[in-house]
């Protein structure tokens, strides 16, 4: 693994902050995503790169990455005019203005799949594609939560959780002609987004697996019962979509799942180091210049306050990551305008010295740089733009 003077020698030149990708480390996250995916295709979610040219490189790897998951139709609209094609939007659509923009790029011939859970999603799009002359290709979204007494295990996503809820929904994109039903996706949160090993109590860890092991089979058994209904009922899709970076060795094994997603593991962001199934090589970073030494052992950077989104806590502050042994202040955090390090270690450290960190979560970091400094064989071989640096803001 890269250390400290490895990257402090390759950035020398370079002002900070600056984020980088080494793309050393990327493309070893790809090949081991590629394996853990178990021969299924996967689509990567954009939400997690947010760079072109980054998702451009995994998709030229080959097989098994196909398609794109978009989390907004405004960005799966820009990425299919960046030349991206099989797109298919997570979230739903209700926007009049954005499904028309869909359905402008569908008259090109492109693949984009808009997302439903209700009647008002369907009948919102079909309206709008009748006027248009196309077939909106949708994709019903799944529960994947589960509820154990008075515990939600999951995320409040879809309405849709049993076979009779998706038949009432069927019932009603047969009505609106021009909708067609191309896939099913159901996003197990619970399972994919929570680490095995996030808690320092051995009993909360404890818990948490034995939800994740019991949900697991719960879901499995959901989505392919309404697999099975559809496939009976004569609805052919295009795909069955499921899963994430933190759950790829679960979902894989499902038969009726033919696609899985994955985006945070291409970056391996500081949240995917509390998995036990697997660890991705930390690809993604930035860093921070040393401006003050206001005590022995502590060293105060400009800038560095990039919290993650989801609830509030601890874990979602950027961590150092080298030099080794850094520590945030418990009292401080990250701040904004400052952040300050506590480092007993070896390196010598002055005013103008580097901080790398990590981010809590993958793609948000590039919501505050322009660009992206790769690295490969111990050199600056590009600098590519984010979509922040394409002057695109789409949440």
């Amino acid at each position: 693994m890269p250390n400290y003077a490895y990257y402090q020698s390759i950035f020398a030149a370079e002002k900070m902050p600056f984020a980088y990708v080494d793309l050393d480390l990327f493309d070893q996250n790809i090949h081991q995503i590629a394996a853990r995916a178990a021969k299924k295709r996967v689509r990567i979610a954009s939400k997690s790169i947010r760079c072109v040219a980054l998702m451009q490189r995994i998709l030229a790897s080959g097989e098994p990455y196909k398609g794109i998951m978009a989390y907004t139709a405004a960005e799966a609209v820009w990425l299919s005019q960046q030349g991206f094609d099989n797109i298919l939007v997570a979230y739903p659509t209700y926007n009049p203005s954005d499904i028309q923009a869909i359905c402008q790029e569908l008259q090109k011939g492109k693949y984009i799949v808009l997302m439903i859970d209700n009647e008002q999603h369907i009948t919102q799009i079909n309206n709008i594609a009748k006027q248009i002359g196309v077939m909106a290709l949708v994709c019903m979204d799944i529960d994947m939560s589960s509820d154990y007494l008075t515990l939600h295990f999951g995320v409040y996503r879809s309405n849709i959780r049993t076979t009779k809820q998706v038949q009432q929904l069927l019932g009603v994109l047969d009505k609106n002609i021009a909708v067609k039903l191309v896939g099913i996706m159901g996003y197990e949160a619970q399972i994919a987004g929570i680490g095995d090993t996030t808690s320092t109590n051995f009993i909360k860890n404890a818990l948490i697996a034995r939800l994740k092991e019991r949900s697991t089979k719960e879901l499995a058994k959901r989505r392919s019962e309404i697999m099975i209904f559809l496939y009976k009922n004569g609805y052919i899709v295009d795909f069955c979509n499921g899963g994430g970076t933190g759950s790829l060795e679960t979902t894989t094994l499902e038969r009726s799942v033919d696609e899985v997603t994955a985006g945070s593991g291409f970056y391996s962001p500081t949240l995917f180091d509390n998995y036990q199934n697997f660890k991705h090589l930390p690809a993604a970073g930035f860093a921070l210049e040393i401006t003050r030494q206001p005590k022995r052992h502590i060293y105060t950077c400009l800038g560095g306050g990039y919290v993650a989104s989801g609830s509030a806590g601890p874990e979602k502050l950027p961590q150092p990551y080298l030099p080794q042994n850094c520590q945030l202040l418990p009292t401080e955090g990250a701040g904004e305008v400052q952040t300050p390090i506590i480092y007993k270690g070896k390196e010598k450290l002055t005013l103008g010295s580097p901080i790398f960190m990590r981010h809590a979560k993958a793609g948000e970091l590039c919501e505050h740089f322009n660009e992206l400094i790769l690295v490969a064989n111990g050199k600056i071989i590009d600098k590519v733009p984010t979509y922040r640096g394409m002057g695109k803001c789409f949440l």
